[in-house]
């Protein structure tokens, strides 16, 4: 009899579970990835002509955080960017030769000129503001139709500090000075590739001036009276709650804040 392997399948940004948003167990196939675990775990898409199977169903994996752990969502991030990463890499950077899957390690290897593709990570910035002991600042993404107020985050330039793109994203997106800038935590954020790295920071000055092609609206708001924010098992809604509230995120196996 064949042993089943515990399967994270994917069609774009969602996953196949079942009612109670566990994972299937299927067959392995010799394409699948499979995790450092062994062939228990693998990871696969979730081909255009199958069909799903009865009893199960794609569930974007935003709303998973609200049924999964930290490292549930974790094991599930690891599984779509990797297959982001090896779905990308299927040709050498350096000399366009078709490339190949390393036996032991996650790397795609040109046979031609001996190059190794690793998975890469966009690490980002995500900051939660205070003003006094009462106020936060929140803002809304332009692109965001609903009425949801976020933090204010971005890329990691090149050459630049986890702190210095924690001042320059503030100052592009809503023209504020910060000071007392501390880490907080971090979180995978497999949209696609990015790795959340939370601050917290006091405002120092300035007036609020909108990036608008960024952001359609920025307010400080008092704790008690929060707009619409991030959903429950978001790295932003725990930096939220962790200000407002003085709330940890917590699971069996670690803390967020």
């Amino acid at each position: 009899m064949t042993e089943l392997s515990l399967a994270y399948i994917f069609h774009q940004q969602q996953l196949l579970v079942d009612e109670n948003f566990q994972l299937p167990k299927v067959e392995k196939l010799a394409s699948d990835l499979s995790f450092s675990t062994g062939d228990q775990v693998i990871a696969r898409d979730l081909q255009n002509s199958e069909t799903i199977p009865h009893g199960l169903q794609l569930v974007p994996i935003r709303q998973l955080l609200q049924f999964w752990d930290t490292q549930q969502f974790e094991q599930a991030s690891r599984a779509i960017q990797l297959l982001e990463w090896r779905r990308n890499h299927k040709f050498c950077s350096h000399c366009g030769e078709k490339t190949e899957a390393h036996a032991t390690e996650f790397a795609m290897i040109c046979p031609s000129c001996r190059y190794h593709q690793y998975p890469r990570v966009q690490p980002c910035v995500i900051t939660v503001i205070t003003r006094g002991n009462d106020e936060i600042l929140l803002a809304k993404n332009a692109k965001n139709k609903s009425n949801m107020y976020g933090l204010i985050a971005g890329f990691i330039e090149v050459g630049e500090t986890l702190e210095d793109a924690v001042r320059r994203e503030t100052e592009e997106e809503v023209g504020l000075k910060l000071k007392n800038i501390q880490y907080l935590a971090s979180q995978p954020w497999p949209f696609p590739s990015n790795l959340m790295i939370a601050f917290k920071a006091e405002y120092e000055s300035g007036d609020i001036q909108l990036q608008e092609e960024e952001i359609s609206d920025a307010q400080f708001f008092k704790f008690n009276e929060l707009p619409e924010i991030p959903f429950k098992g978001s790295i932003a809604h725990a930096m939220i709650m962790h200000v407002t509230q003085g709330s940890k995120v917590a699971d069996d196996t670690k803390t967020w804040l």
